[in-house]
């Protein structure tokens, strides 16, 4: 059995990497440079993690996905603060990238089924799930009974925090040792993350739901 991960070096995929290595033999992470304003800080992290867990990391490039992306991600256009949150479907919006994700599954998917992979691992989760379509158990499904179609392998998509907010995230890191000190959340491209977009605001509020100014400190 051996698993890929879809890796950007945020909190949500650090945490799927780390409660899933072992359970599922993750042994490739995929990252994507797709033209965003923090590519080259994700690429970085992730690279970080990998080396941290072992793992082989491939950096896969979506330059033409750049030129058809017209939101904040990729665009001159000025990120969502952490005052977006009060209106997450705006946000959302602001920040959505030409069927990213599905995108993203199909490379993997191609990946599983040319080299014999049983997994693929994604950081979907409960809390983005709620404004963004494609961070929903109801995606992860479409996504398994479209690789029974469209693949040989068949691989299986799992999402170990579906169930997850970003706190209960925070808190998995903490109690199972996942090294909070190497995610990249931002969507800036400074060197640290800069601790005021939208991004990073949902990882600073879990922090200090669990008490950890260690890692606030730290990160920010």
């Amino acid at each position: 059995m051996n698993s890929i991960i879809l890796l950007s070096g945020g909190l949500d995929s650090l945490v799927s990497l780390g409660l899933a290595k072992d359970k599922y033999n993750i042994t490739l992470a995929l990252t994507f440079d797709y033209g965003q304003k923090s590519a080259m800080q994700e690429i970085k992290a992730s690279a970080e993690i990998c080396k941290y867990y072992k793992i082989h990391h491939k950096i896969i490039n979506l330059d033409w996905l750049k030129e058809i992306t017209h939101t904040a991600l990729v665009s001159d256009k000025d990120v969502p603060t952490g005052m977006a949150l009060e209106n997450p479907e705006q946000s959302a919006k602001s920040v959505w990238v030409p069927n990213r994700n599905g995108l993203f599954m199909n490379i993997a998917a191609a990946f599983a089924d040319a080299e014999d992979y049983d997994y693929i691992i994604i950081g979907a989760n409960k809390e983005e799930g709620q404004t963004f379509p494609d961070n929903t158990k109801e995606f992860i499904d479409s996504l398994n009974n479209e690789f029974k179609f469209s693949t040989r392998k068949h691989p299986q998509v799992l999402a170990p925090l579906i169930n997850c907010n970003k706190n209960d995230i925070v808190k998995l890191a903490l109690e199972n040792n996942i090294p909070l000190e190497y995610t990249r959340s931002c969507y800036q491209n400074n060197e640290k993350n800069c601790g005021i977009c939208e991004s990073c605001m949902r990882l600073k509020n879990a922090l200090k739901a669990n008490n950890d100014n260690y890692y606030i400190n730290k990160i920010f």
